[in-house]
């Protein structure tokens, strides 16, 4: 049976980006982008081995991000060339007489889905070359000069992406013809086998949106969307009580709606709780000395902390100048001063673990709006200070996410919305499901949507 080599794609100097440094080194959701598109490939069970093709100058970066990953699955980091086909090259030549297919991919592509993974493996037991492409939304022209010289028929026109996987003789067939033509240009692997093997078929396996190639500085706001649209990730991680049996978790606001929730659900899976509310037992995360206190209260118990969640927050639905000085205070407080509270005092308990820290946001920190000043701008800020700790902490082992969960039905919007229909609330229970997913995922820096109409 052929192995899967992923080819990871990685020796470009990202100059359209405006960097210092590689585009793939960027960081966005709390690593590199190389690291993000690395653990796509190691975590699918079709993938036997990765190697990736680095520009020479950064072959000793490599070695250590390998290591600080700790990747089982990648064997090689090879040298790569000027052009992108000197890469290709460069794993051809390294897996030369082997029985196996090559998966090219571009390591800035970073959201390549496991869909896609599966599908282009899938296809390989029938097909000797894939391609992936989605298809093409604007009206393509070809011009002569500056003027039109014919519109394609767009409904036969697909944007390529990768990866882009062959059977190791199927590619460097068709590079060994290529080479010999001398005015041999061609921009990436599909291209090679459709010139010089016409009559080998490409099949083409449909891409998604999200799986976007970060080239310009513009890409990177895309990029950081896409990643807190990640949620059909988080939905394959199944829950077990294995993963879960022993941990020990803290949940500030956990005595009724989502925190109840979250809770109950831990307990259920065998884990230690140990839930914080001031209507519970006093304590207020927007007073940093009780969250001290309670946090040390727990180690003290049980020696270890591996997952702190914050779901404390206040919200009063009102026009700013109708509001007293008092509640405003309040609420910040609570919500974003109550956010910084939690994650300082919860560093060296979570160093010390390697554990998971959980905060939450609203789908109201997208937007200013009328009513909603002081709760949305505080959401807003619990984002970005999750991205910024995120980054900061990646390299202590210390993941950082935050929920932002559509309308649910909690005790804190019926006080300020009243009776609702059931049907146009998310339930507080599927946002904790959500919130324990996140718990035993990789993830790291992300805003976790969690909608009504997912499944």
């Amino acid at each position: 049976m052929r192995k899967n080599i992923a080819i990871v794609l990685a020796g470009g100097i990202g100059s359209r980006l405006g960097l210092s440094t590689p585009k793939q080194f960027f960081k966005v959701a709390g690593k590199m982008v190389v690291e993000h598109t690395i653990d796509a490939f190691e975590s699918n069970p079709h993938i036997d081995e990765i190697a990736i093709v680095s520009n020479p100058f950064y072959i000793a970066d490599f070695e250590s991000i390998i290591i600080k990953n700790g990747w089982k699955k990648v064997k090689k980091i090879l040298k790569g060339g000027q052009e992108r086909f000197h890469s290709s090259l460069s794993a051809i030549k390294a897996y030369e007489g082997s029985d196996v297919n090559l998966i090219f991919h571009d390591a800035v592509r970073p959201l390549v889905s496991q869909r896609i993974l599966n599908d282009v493996i899938k296809a390989l037991e029938t097909y000797a070359a894939i391609d992936v492409a989605m298809p093409a939304t604007d009206t393509i022209i070809e011009v002569d000069g500056d003027f039109i010289h014919q519109i394609p028929d767009r409904s036969k026109l697909k944007r390529g992406q990768t990866p882009q996987a062959f059977h190791l003789e199927t590619i460097s067939h068709a590079y060994e013809i290529a080479l010999k033509d001398e005015h041999f240009k061609v921009t990436d692997d599909c291209g090679v086998v459709v010139k010089y093997l016409p009559d080998v078929p490409v099949y083409v396996v449909t891409g998604e949106e999200s799986n976007m190639k970060l080239t310009y500085k513009e890409d990177t706001y895309l990029l950081d969307k896409f990643f807190q649209l990640r949620k059909s990730e988080l939905n394959e991680i199944p829950l077990n009580e294995s993963q879960l049996k022993g941990k020990v978790a803290v949940i500030f606001g956990g005595s009724y709606g989502i925190g109840e929730h979250t809770a109950r659900m831990l307990q259920e899976k065998q884990a230690k709780v140990f839930c914080f509310s001031r209507s519970m037992n006093g304590v207020d995360v927007g007073k940093k000395e009780q969250v001290a206190d309670a946090l040390k209260k727990v180690f003290l118990q049980t020696h270890r902390i591996d997952y702190i969640i914050n779901t404390a927050g206040v919200l009063n639905k009102e026009p700013l100048m109708s509001s007293d000085y008092q509640t405003i205070y309040n609420a910040v407080s609570t919500n974003y001063m109550g956010t910084i509270n939690v994650a300082m005092e919860a560093y060296a308990y979570l160093k010390e673990s390697k554990g998971k820290l959980v905060f939450f946001t609203s789908s109201s920190y997208t937007r200013g709006r009328a009513f909603y000043s002081i709760y949305s701008s505080t959401k807003a800020a619990i984002v970005n200070f999750v991205q910024a700790i995120a980054q900061e902490w990646e390299p202590f082992g210390i993941a950082v996410n935050c929920i932002n969960p559509e309308r649910t039905k909690t005790p804190m919007r019926v006080k300020n919305f009243g009776t609702e229909p059931e049907n146009t609330l998310l339930s507080a229970e599927k946002v904790a499901i959500a919130t324990i997913q996140s718990l035993v995922s990789e993830f790291t820096g992300q805003v976790i949507d969690v909608k009504r109409n997912e499944v």
